[in-house]
């Protein structure tokens, strides 16, 4: 059972509830690194007990990375139970993972295995939930739209919310003052409007992209988004469905037949264009990309390919 810091310093007692329901039925080997170094050694030191993760997406991320790297990946099944905010826990959902932590933790105990699929690129990185270009705007969150506001500033810590610094009951003179500041930083910062609330006009770029070396969108016309789900089936509305197995994104779906679902986005009302293929590449001027809870690039060209059922997760039976 590997811990995760940030899980340890941000919900303490949905890890201790997880730990509870864990150990009154199974033997367990408690492990609680402190850094990504004592977290690869703690997993290469399993032996042969099943990994059990306890945090966010970016423990299971670095779990199926680490494995992957050392390509044992497809002889481990991967078993976790999400501990962290709503937003960080949201690809853990998405591949059929319970969000309640009592319910996640029986599942680790009485869930089945379930063969899940992947993408991988060209640089040996992993894909489990789905990737979205553009994604260097760390204020969306992918499938969400939603803007996130900048990381406190010292000014927060009066802010008169719960939790804030005041001085003998007190708040600072400058307090109103201050978070006005900051509520016309956000509505300014904000991807999505612009003055007086209107809608910005939506970036685009200009990308070459082949699924499965049919060529989807070429350099002479502008996109507005890319998407790619391992498994995952989008449905007309733009939301990406779970696969006819019921497991979740990565869920090998049995008309796909280890093919991902490529979806090209074009500015105004134009419909989106669809596809299914083994892999996609995608080439242009210096673009960014969001996989699954990390950004990468910028690069100019890069392809992902699909790995069906390269690794396994414990999911509630069904």
């Amino acid at each position: 059972m590997v811990i995760d810091p940030v899980a340890r310093s941000t919900d303490g007692e949905s890890v201790r509830i997880a730990k509870d329901v864990l150990c009154a039925r199974a033997g367990a080997k408690i492990c609680l690194p402190q850094d990504s170094g004592e977290f690869a050694r703690a997993l290469a030191r399993r032996g042969h007990r099943r990994p059990v993760v306890i945090g966010d997406d970016r423990a299971l991320l670095r779990v199926v990375g680490l494995l992957h790297k050392e390509r044992e990946l497809a002889g481990v099944t991967i078993s976790m139970v999400p501990v962290g905010a709503p937003a960080a826990v949201t690809l853990s959902r998405a591949l059929g993972i319970p969000s309640d932590t009592v319910a996640a933790a029986r599942a680790v105990l009485d869930g089945a295995e379930r063969p899940m699929d992947l993408l991988t690129d060209d640089s040996d990185g992993i894909v489990l939930g789905g990737l979205r270009i553009p994604g260097g705007d760390a204020g969306a969150l992918p499938g969400h739209g939603r803007h996130v506001p900048p990381a406190a500033t010292p000014a927060d810590a009066w802010d008169g919310r719960p939790g804030g610094a005041a001085v003998d009951g007190r708040r600072p003179w400058w307090e109103p003052a201050a978070r006005t500041a900051r509520s016309a930083l956000s509505l300014l910062s904000s991807p999505t409007c612009g003055i007086g609330g209107r809608r910005g006009r939506v970036p685009t770029q200009r990308l070459r992209i082949e699924a499965d070396g049919i060529m989807l969108a070429d350099l002479d016309r502008p996109v507005r988004g890319v998407s790619v789900m391992p498994g995952g089936r989008t449905g007309a509305d733009g939301l990406t469905r779970p696969g006819p197995g019921g497991g979740g994104f990565g869920t090998p779906a049995a008309d796909a037949d280890g093919l991902a679902e490529v979806v090209v986005h074009w500015p105004g009302s134009d419909r989106p264009v669809r596809a299914q293929a083994r892999a996609v590449t995608v080439s242009g001027a210096d673009f960014h990309y969001r996989a699954d809870a990390v950004v990468g690039g910028p690069v100019r060209t890069r392809t992902w390919t699909v790995q069906p059922a390269a690794w396994r997760l414990t999911l509630p039976r069904a």
